[in-house]
């Protein structure tokens, strides 16, 4: 097969056994590889009520059709389980090089299944695999697990593997890859805990074929052109990583601050990215074929919080910085350091903290409960939570669990500003009305990479629509899901819609695989893997009741900033989404949009 190795590798833990399989070429044209594929299996072996720390649960790390070739930003491998964090579906994408290196030692997939009996690592070298004792790991950070395994195993190695709040079942602990890149979101971490899996070690020098080398190149460089020449993607990532984002989103009236109480942060230019070129960045970095190289590499000089590290990116900057109150930029980068050493997800991390600063000045929580005050805008205390919750120590044991969960026990459920059990990531959807209906009906709970309306409503990208009005939102809304689920399952990171578009894709795609798409069919896949994961939703006992947003965004104005006065008119929105999708009025996809699609 053109393009993917053509090979699974299944795990089963429970016996310490593996075997290879073939990958089916019907089903890889119809979910394109990584989310979508990996998704397509998932959904036909795992029963959909499974508890996510289960045994019966599988855990999927899958690499997309374009993963490891020279396509632009092809860098990306997939996580795909049921959320330890939501319970729903669960897709995390992360970059750097795993990807890349799981293609090269032979295989576009690895199927985990049972629980290993202790703690082990999969090492995979050129083919060869084998489960080791990861005994003398567990318990280490991600920092430390990487340089053990290096030392352990040699030069060229790739990892992923989880830290301490995998271990211990922080229900959003990240897998872990290159120190600082996570799959971050809804807890595959803590199910890759549940299996007593530490880690996973590839090593490849194999590469990957292209069906049309020629065609494939001059796609290649036709979307490198395009990338190059667009503002975003060519000029403002480059300069200042995703946090770039920080004085544009709090200047439009939507970084949200102290728990979504306000639309704007008084003092975000002290956390933004022209901050952190002044005052820590060390130097960009960049994922596998990335010309962007949106990746920072900082550094904190003496001070009270010291290190050096991976980040901070956008979402973290505001999940550990306006959203608790933070303004100290050394603060807001010791914590995101924190987090990439213990392996959890920064965005759920700041989130529930600021959930529980709420409910503590709303004296839901106690000083006594907590150990100490908790105040927004206490740096310290944000910074010292972080290794209570990775290690489930005290209060961090309470917080460990997210903030629905936070927001249940102490009787406030009205605090907890998401979706699906899932935190929001960093904008206000009361002035981006877009976002709130792609945050209501995301399918692994709020979410921004699961159609980044921002790009349209906040940064005019590929055509600016007015982000406080809701006509139209519907429509635009599908698009964009349905294309984010085709850049996923392609294995190329979704910051390229930021510059290039669907024809550019259609082209990598096409001349990649060998796959005759046109643009309907690849949109169509896009529209299939949506579905797909909606009925798996479905059947692990969602439905259109969850497609909500808390009371906070849909009664309560916003008291300044452009988006002053307004709230979120979910109701009219999600009615004529369910329409264009050809679901019923109660969300679920008809007999006949199912048939259309081939499921």
């Amino acid at each position: 097969m053109n393009a993917y190795t053509g090979k699974v590798l299944r795990v089963d833990l429970g016996s310490r056994t593996t075997r290879e399989e073939p990958i089916d070429p019907k089903l890889a044209r119809e979910f394109i590889g990584g989310r979508g594929l990996a998704s397509k299996i998932y959904c036909d072996e795992v029963d959909a009520e499974v508890d996510p720390l289960d045994a019966d649960n599988k855990l999927i790390f899958a690499t997309g059709s374009l993963t490891g070739t020279s396509a632009m930003c092809g860098g990306r491998l997939m996580v795909v389980t049921k959320g330890a964090l939501t319970g729903t579906i669960a897709c995390s994408n992360v970059g750097g090089t795993i990807g890349p290196e799981l293609k090269y030692a032979g295989f576009d997939m690895i199927i985990f299944e049972g629980k290993a009996a202790e703690p082990v690592v999969l090492v995979i070298d050129d083919g060869k695999v084998e489960l080791r004792s990861a005994v003398e790991l567990w318990g280490k950070n991600v920092h430390e697990t990487e340089d053990a395994l290096h030392a352990q195993l040699g030069a060229g190695f790739k990892f992923m593997s989880i830290g301490p709040a995998g271990e211990k079942l922080v229900r959003f602990a990240c897998v872990m890859n290159d120190k600082g890149r996570a799959a971050g979101r809804s807890g595959v971490g803590a199910v890759m805990g549940s299996k007593n899996l530490k880690a996973v070690a590839v090593r490849g020098t194999g590469g990957v074929t292209v069906a049309k080398p020629e065609g494939f190149r001059t796609a290649c460089l036709d979307a490198l052109d395009v990338l190059m020449k667009a503002e975003i993607t060519g000029k403002l990532l480059p300069q200042l990583g995703t946090a770039v984002l920080v004085n544009v989103i709090n200047d439009s009236g939507i970084f949200p601050a102290r728990n979504f109480q306000q639309g704007q942060f008084d003092t975000a230019g002290k956390i933004s990215g022209e901050t952190i070129v002044e005052q820590i960045l060390v130097r960009r970095r960049a994922c596998v074929a990335c010309p962007i190289a949106c990746g920072r590499v900082t550094a904190l000089p003496d001070g009270k919080f010291t290190g050096r590290g991976d980040g901070p990116e956008y979402e973290t900057i505001w999940a550990l910085g306006a959203d608790v109150g933070v303004d100290d930029l050394a603060a807001v980068t010791k914590a995101n350091y924190i987090c990439n050493e213990l392996g959890m997800d920064t965005i759920t991390a700041g989130a529930t903290i600021a959930c529980a600063m709420e409910l503590f000045e709303n004296s839901a929580v106690s000083e006594n409960e907590v150990g100490g005050p908790l105040r927004f805008g206490d740096a310290e205390a944000v910074v010292n939570m972080m290794t209570r919750i990775g290690n489930r120590r005290g209060f961090g044991d309470v917080l460990a669990e997210g903030a629905a969960r936070v927001a249940d026990k102490y009787g406030r459920p009205d605090l907890f500003m998401g979706v699906k059990k899932q935190e929001f990531p960093a904008y206000d959807p009361r002035g981006t009305l877009g976002m709130g209906l792609q945050y209501a009906t995301s399918n692994r709970g709020a979410c921004h990479v699961r159609g980044y309306l921002i790009a349209p409503e906040i940064l005019g990208f590929p055509v600016k629509a007015d982000p406080h009005t809701s006509e139209g939102k519907a429509a635009l809304t599908i698009l964009f899901q349905d294309l984010t689920a085709v850049i996923d399952s392609s294995g190329i990171c979704l910051f390229t819609a930021l510059g290039m578009g669907a024809p550019e894709l259609l082209a990598m795609l096409k001349t990649g695989t060998g796959f005759d798409y046109d643009m309907d069919e690849m949109m169509q896949a896009g529209e299939r893997i949506w579905n797909l994961e909606r009925l798996f939703n479905h059947r692990a006992g969602f439905s259109g009741k969850d497609d909500t947003l808390p009371k906070r965004l849909l009664d309560e104005p916003l008291t300044g900033g452009p988006a002053k006065g307004k709230t979120v008119p979910l109701d009219k929105m999600l009615t004529e989404y369910y329409r264009l999708r050809g679901w019923d009025v109660e969300g679920r996809p008809t007999r006949e949009k199912l048939t259309a699609l081939g499921l």
